[in-house]
């Protein structure tokens, strides 16, 4: 696995930014920082906390994206050699953060989802760290931004790191086993280390799951996104074919395959599926979707849908 760790440049970029662009925040001490259970920091508890909600906390200096990026880092190093999820960390992650935070000073934001850190796939092609698609044969593979990594880039985001996943989507034998590859080895399922984690994007679905960023992008064929979401208990979105662009993601299926969010909640999901989708010349799926993109899926939720499924439960609960 290709997990460089920086503590030099880490402790650098943080200083610029806690003596720089900070906003008065200063960067949390790592030994700081929950490794297990119920991951939080700067007293925010990332398992319940969306999107919008870290967001507000940067804007109201509780939290820095260096600090997010940071926390993530340190928990895919303690974590990651039992889970398997993640095959390689992105060496500028941190840069990234620094930028955002140096945005956020200057009343520059890109949107929602500036500063918020990302897994990808390792069918997902970036510059910095190429995709391998789990397979030792694209190692040596020059790198280049798909069209995807340019719209979450192009919104802010930080690319923290790539998953593991089924070697070739899956697509190499009847016999191959889920969230196995010959670079990123056996995926293994977060809530019981010995369990299935379901589907080529099982890296994406263990890492969510298991709180190694804030959100994920998987890609599916037949059940890579749907599959992993629901055997790890996180939410996961396949759009229609050509909502997302497939340019620089290792194909198998030209009438099936397409990326999508995974991410701990449907508000989460949301916000990053209207980061992701976009008209792509090099695509010509994604014409049929000019005119029918939405600027913003959240506000297609029902903020009364919780409410009433929980009422739904106590009522059935009370006739047991």
């Amino acid at each position: 696995m290709r997990i460089p760790v920086h503590r030099a440049t880490l402790a650098a970029m943080a200083f610029l930014v806690s003596a720089g662009a900070g906003a008065g925040t200063t960067v949390a001490d790592p030994s700081d920082r929950a490794r297990h259970g119920n991951p939080s920091v700067r007293g925010i508890d990332l398992e319940r906390a969306t999107i919008l909600d870290l967001q507000d906390a940067m804007q109201h200096h509780r939290l820095t994206s260096v600090e997010l990026t940071l926390f993530y880092l340190d928990r895919i190093e303690d974590l990651n050699p039992e889970l398997h999820a993640v095959i390689a960390t992105n060496p500028l992650a941190i840069v990234e953060a620094v930028f955002s935070d140096i945005r956020r000073a200057t009343h520059d934001l890109r949107g929602p989802m500036d500063g918020i850190p990302v897994l990808l796939k390792d069918n997902v092609d970036t510059r910095e760290v190429r995709a391998t698609a789990g397979s030792e044969a694209l190692l040596g593979a020059r790198g280049k931004d798909a069209f995807l990594v340019k719209r979450l880039r192009s919104a802010g985001a930080v690319i923290l790191a790539k998953a593991n996943l089924s070697e070739w989507a899956n697509f190499r034998s009847f016999l191959s086993s889920s969230g196995w590859s010959g670079v990123g080895g056996q995926t293994n399922n977060p809530y019981v280390l010995d369990r299935n984690p379901c589907g080529s994007s099982s890296g994406s679905g263990a890492g969510i799951s298991a709180n190694l960023a804030v959100v994920a992008i998987g890609t599916e064929t037949d059940g890579s996104i749907v599959c992993p979401s629901g055997q790890n208990g996180i939410v996961g979105i396949k759009p229609t074919l050509g909502l997302i662009s497939r340019t620089g993601v290792v194909p198998i299926s030209a009438e099936q395959d397409t990326a999508g969010p995974m991410a701990r909640s449907v508000t989460d999901a949301a916000v990053m599926l209207s980061s992701l989708t976009g008209v792509d010349p090099d695509d010509p799926a994604t014409a049929a979707s000019a005119g029918h993109i939405a600027r913003d899926y959240t506000r297609f939720l029902d903020r009364h849908c919780a409410a009433r499924q929980a009422d739904r439960r106590v009522a059935r609960d009370h006739r047991r």
